[in-house]
């Protein structure tokens, strides 16, 4: 916890009671009431009246005597008080005090509050958990009335908190919104004053930061055994300042590390590597298996130099940036030399695309014809941003979903009825959204892609994919071919030129892209061993009887056991366990390969090879994307918004880290799938406050949540 920026509070000469333990009766009790007596044991009283204490200090261990003001003066570090300072008192210790004494000062200077109070745990009509069982309430009529006006009252100064600062209705479902309320509510605080503006943004921030890193703490404990990738990604915040995002993600999902500003600097390979350096060394080298970035060449660069100093560490381009290249390189060819034959054979996609476009900007961009639009789909319209995954795909998809209510609405009374001063633009729209031929091309473009758009919303999750991902290429491909000659026609020899450009650039972008750990967690998964998964498909073979896996499991085997005595056991390791052999000849183990977890299977059946285990367990448990990164920056410009930018960039980052990791925590508890809570941290930040939006800023969306994109779109009324 960094120290409170500005002066620190003087307490010096407040308080009641002298150095000599006199006082009144009245000082003392106020005294006895401090939480400072929590930082220190009393041993015996000094005296029948007055408040001196024989006291050991809880943090420096020695023993001492005297009244309140004597003990304040010691842990605070007050001087002139006739008493020692403790000089064990850390900087993070004194803030928490000095906060908890100005809270408690103000209590005493505003006595008991005169507002009525909430109602108490035995007054309440709703059930609240205790150590007593459930009582029912005995309030007489009267009461119970009263009862219900002071709730109606605090409904109310609830809403008006929410309308008046501009709050998301998501806000509602917020587990801890909910568990702030519970717990005024079932304690007896009367007097409380909420913390204020400056306590919010200072010492609070920084004692929920040491919280949050405490509850971390058990996750950063499995990276030893279970591993961890890096992952980075760069961004400009809403004021412009340059940051690179380094997340931590394994099995547990992703955790935020940290933002590094790098305004004035070069980004070249040299730089972003010693970034890389520094948070790899923080985490523990040891517990790295790989670093994840975008394909950019600084990147790529950065990732060559780490895996120099690292030998065991790999760099890893993000497959989900491969795939949407590759989308791009389809949907979107460009018209340039040496790319003649992919932007004739594809350039009609790019048509269409852009009709759609046109389509979506008459509709949206006029107040009318919006209205006349929502008469007829109860679906939105998405404004997709450019940058967005997929992006021409989930425009398609969603035109598709809608097709009835677009047509429905081009030849409705109202739309004939309409005058409208762009005649030309209406006509066109119209004869594209009634064209059977426009549709079927719009078919045709979502399912020869819906193999790549599938596989990008596999990948970009936070879960363990890795080990997927060279069984996912090729099963993608297939789909591709399948779906391109079931359209033209063609026997599965027959030649395609347009396949044939799509075959192309999807090879090619694998080529950029894979790496032998990719290989390697291929080799690791006991399913591509098992029969039921051999036998789906006549043309599969088994990762050991395959060249390419042999030659770059081999590489990844030689740099990730230096040691020959390793090596050569790994190796032994291995053709038990891809023949079936020794240990691995058992039934079970066999009968499990194709149905059971890859991990599990291993925790399972793999105690007698404790190399091949070990590097399962962390190779096995790794992600193949860096969209946790993509996601967070929305984090990171919600919290660093116009508004919020006077925030300096270490207090952003110390929000954002709170943000995004207690995210991640009740992503992991149980209550996170209850009906009240239910992924309540999804889609609310970008949302207008009130909810009157017209279009989904998709871009705030991840397709890690394809169930969701419905829900939030939806005018969910039934539900207010």
């Amino acid at each position: 916890m960094a120290s409170q920026s500005g002066d620190e509070p003087n307490f010096a000469s407040s308080g009641s009671g002298s150095a000599s333990g006199g006082g009144s009766i009245s000082s003392v009790q106020n005294d006895n009431s401090s939480p400072l007596w929590n930082y220190v044991t009393k041993l015996e009283k000094r005296g029948a009246t007055g408040g001196t204490w024989n006291y050991r200090c809880n943090i420096c261990g020695e023993t001492r005597n005297g009244c309140y003001t004597r003990v304040k003066a010691h842990l605070l570090q007050i001087s002139g008080e006739g008493v020692a300072i403790c000089k064990k008192v850390t900087k993070n210790q004194k803030l928490e005090m000095l906060t908890l004494l100005e809270d408690w000062e103000k209590r005493k200077k505003q006595g008991a509050s005169r507002e009525v109070p909430l109602p108490s745990q035995c007054q309440s009509g709703i059930a609240i958990e205790s150590s007593s069982k459930k009582r029912k309430s005995n309030l007489s009529p009267i009461a119970k009335s009263f009862n219900m006006n002071v709730r109606a009252q605090l409904d109310e100064e609830i809403a008006r908190m929410f309308y008046t600062g501009g709050l998301p209705f998501n806000l509602a479902r917020n587990p801890h919104y909910q568990r702030a309320f519970t717990f005024a509510a079932t304690h007896d605080i009367g007097g409380y004053v909420p913390p204020g503006y400056n306590k919010l943004r200072t010492s609070l921030l920084l004692k929920e930061k040491n919280n949050v890193e405490k509850l971390l703490q058990p996750i950063k404990a499995t990276w030893q055994e279970k591993g961890v990738t890096i992952v980075c990604d760069g961004w400009s915040d809403p004021t412009r300042k340059p940051l690179i995002n380094f997340m931590a993600t394994s099995g547990n999902g992703p955790m935020f590390l940290k933002a590094v500003n790098c305004s004035d600097e070069v980004k070249d390979k040299v730089f972003i590597a010693n970034l890389m350096k520094e948070v790899i060394d923080e985490v523990g080298h040891q517990n790295v298996v790989q670093v994840i970035t975008d394909n950019a060449a600084n990147c790529k660069g950065a990732g060559e130099i780490i895996e120099s100093m690292y030998p065991h560490i790999y760099w890893t381009p993000c497959v989900v940036h491969t795939l949407n290249l590759a989308l791009k390189n389809i949907c979107s060819a460009k018209n340039i030399e040496g790319n003649e034959e992919t932007y004739d054979l594809c350039n009609w996609i790019t048509e269409i695309h852009g009709d759609a476009v046109q389509i979506k900007n008459f509709i949206m961009n006029h107040s009318m014809r919006l209205v006349i639009f929502q008469k007829f789909s109860p679906l939105k319209l998405l404004s997709v941003a450019d940058t967005r995954f997929a992006s021409i795909i989930v425009m398609l998809k969603r035109f598709k979903l809608i097709k009835r209510g677009l047509q429905a609405m081009v030849i409705s009374d109202e739309w004939a009825s309409y005058k409208e001063d762009d005649t030309g633009k209406a006509n066109f729209v119209k004869e594209k959204l009634v064209s059977d031929d426009w549709w079927d091309k719009v078919s045709y473009i979502i399912d020869f892609t819906t193999p790549i758009y599938d596989m990008l919303r596999v990948c970009d999750t936070d879960k363990p994919c890795h080990h997927l991902v060279y069984e996912m290429w090729d099963s993608m491909i297939e789909k591709v071919k399948l779906e391109i000659y079931k359209k033209e026609n063609r026997g599965p020899s027959d030649f395609s030129p347009f396949y044939h450009v799509v075959y192309d650039i999807l090879i090619a972008r694998w080529t950029k892209s894979y790496t032998p750990l990719h290989c390697l967690a291929h080799s690791l998964n006991p399913r591509f061993y098992s029969d039921g998964w051999l036998t789906e498909d006549l043309s599969r073979v088994a990762p050991h009887r395959d060249g390419e896996i042999f030659r770059e499991r081999m590489k990844c085997l030689r740099r990730l056991f230096p040691n020959e005595d390793d090596y050569d056991k790994v190796l032994d390791e291995y053709a038990n366990f891809s023949l079936k052999s020794g240990p691995f000849e058992d039934l079970i183990s066999l009968t499990k390969r194709y149905s059971s977890d890859p991990k599990s299977w291993w925790a399972n059946f793999g105690a007698e090879t404790p190399l091949l285990q070990s590097l399962a367990f962390k190779v096995l448990g790794q992600p193949t994307s860096s969209s946790c990164c993509e996601r967070n920056w929305s984090t990171y410009s919600f919290i660093h918004s116009l508004r919020r930018n006077k925030l300096n960039p270490s207090r952003a980052e110390d929000l954002v880290y709170i943000h995004y990791n207690l995210r991640l925590l009740s992503r992991n508890s149980s209550q996170y799938k209850d009906e009240k809570t239910k992924m309540w941290d999804v889609g609310g930040d970008a949302f207008d406050s009130l909810g009157d939006v017209g279009y989904l800023e998709f871009a705030e969306l991840s397709l890690d949540e394809p169930d969701l994109e419905s829900e939030l779109i939806l005018e969910d009324v039934n539900n207010d």
